[in-house]
């Protein structure tokens, strides 16, 4: 008859098992570098390219002109009439010291300049213009 074992024969493993951690940690990592693109958001906007510096993006209030000449404050379409008179209050309420304008490579100059008029009329500390940044010149 073959002997019967008690509790003081088997040692306690005191080791965790990490398996299932690590491939949940896994997951997330991929799920997060697949989606992180994404998160950037705003309206899809060409930007011209010059010598510049990357914007924060949590540092003010964006302003966008597409292709089209629409105008976005942060997600929001706004049409011109009420872009300028409401402006002044979205500054406000949002309490942004500092406006940035991204404006499509194709949209007329004469477009830019009239919502960066009205962005200057709204008695904002800096209007900031955002394009992207120039690939570095190989030598």
């Amino acid at each position: 008859m073959p002997r019967r074992r008690n509790r003081q024969d088997t040692g306690i493993s005191a080791e965790i098992n990490v398996t299932s951690l690590v491939d949940v940690a896994l997951t997330l990592l991929v799920i997060f570098i697949i989606t992180a693109p994404m998160m950037q958001g705003g309206v899809e906007v060409k930007l011209p390219r010059a010598r510049t510096e990357a914007v924060p993006a949590s540092d003010g209030l964006m302003v966008s002109v597409n292709q089209a000449g629409e105008i976005f404050v942060g997600q929001e379409a706004v049409a011109w009439e009420q872009f300028e008179a409401r402006f002044p209050a979205m500054v406000r309420e949002r309490g942004s010291s500092s406006v940035y304008l991204r404006a499509d490579a194709g949209v007329p100059y004469g477009r830019v300049a009239q919502v960066l008029g009205a962005m200057k009329a709204a008695d904002v500390a800096s209007v900031g213009l955002v394009a992207e940044p120039e690939p570095a010149k190989r030598r």
